[in-house]
């Protein structure tokens, strides 16, 4: 018990502060919290995967496999929401809601740091694949899955193609094979916006969840956290033994599927009236929820 006691302190317990405090300060100063989500989002957040993959000794055959892994544990997260909200027997909105609550996990706001945290910076260049992956997840199948049909298929791949990351995520993968460097000037550039994504991202995850509000959904939030918090988990470790994970790459892995469903899938859930109010409380709970299904893992897993 004092083991994960210790864990909870050093890993997740710094992240809950700072969200903590971006919560606060929407609350107490009315910030709005899109100024901030865009920057991260155009800036900060390609930034710093350029960063961990261009610097990483990350093979092509390691970032395949990492993309490989992340898109089957997810999708199978989402077929497993899918089967118990037909099973209880849910209406069609609220069974979406469900599916894309498994599917699209936090990533990047919890994931990123917790790996940093809990495992170092080699663990922080496989999550990276990882989180890389899960975001092109909200844009491709999460909105196909949001509009169920009904979004064009032109919107959604401009969409894919707007996704500032994914092209910081091609141009380092180009540059770590090819032994590329940045100028100085450029370097430091690049490098302080990076430094600056991990603490932004944390204090945006405060400041949306501060927009929540609850309904009575009582048995779709507990289908949807189980699947999210518990199931998921489980299928990643189960995955990690065919695609022959080790070491950080099973640890980040593991890890980046274990976090709570990501914010973003309140805007797909908003866009396209999706029970974004189930979405929101849905997103609030596997946050609350996290410390006890995360702190076990990371001992499991090995982290320090």
């Amino acid at each position: 018990m004092q083991n994960l006691l210790t864990l909870f302190s050093a890993n997740i317990f710094p992240i809950m502060i700072v969200a903590g405090l971006g919560f606060l300060l929407a609350k107490t100063q009315h910030l709005d919290p899109k100024p901030i989500s865009r920057i991260t989002f155009y800036l900060f957040s390609p930034a710093l995967v350029f960063i961990l993959v261009a610097n990483s000794k990350l093979d092509r055959d390691s970032i395949l496999l990492i993309i490989g892994f992340a898109l089957t544990v997810n999708i199978l997260a989402g077929l497993t929401g899918f089967i118990l909200a037909r099973l209880f027997k849910l209406d069609r909105k609220v069974t979406i809601a469900i599916v894309l609550t498994a599917l699209l996990t936090n990533a990047g706001n919890y994931g990123l740091s917790l790996n940093q945290f809990a495992f170092g910076e080699e663990a922080l260049s496989y999550a990276s694949i990882y989180y890389v992956t899960s975001s092109l997840l909200v844009y491709t199948l999460g909105v196909a899955i949001a509009s169920m049909g009904e979004a064009n298929l032109k919107d959604s791949l401009l969409n894919l193609l707007k996704y500032p990351t994914l092209y910081a995520l091609v141009l380092a993968v180009i540059f770590q094979q090819t032994a590329w460097q940045l100028p100085v000037p450029l370097e430091r550039s690049v490098t302080l916006l990076g430094n600056a994504a991990i603490p932004a991202m944390l204090l945006l995850l405060g400041m949306q969840l501060g927009e929540v509000n609850f309904g009575e959904y009582k048995r779709s939030i507990a289908i949807a956290t189980v699947t999210r918090m518990l199931i998921a988990p489980l299928i990643a470790i189960a995955l990690s033994v065919p695609f022959k994970l080790e070491g950080p790459a099973l640890q980040a892995s593991v890890t980046e599927a274990s976090t709570p469903t990501a914010v973003m899938t309140t805007i797909l859930a908003t866009e396209f009236d999706a029970s974004p109010a189930l979405v929101s409380a849905i997103i609030t709970v596997t946050t609350l929820v996290s410390p006890f299904t995360l702190t076990p893992l990371i001992a499991y897993l090995g982290g320090g």
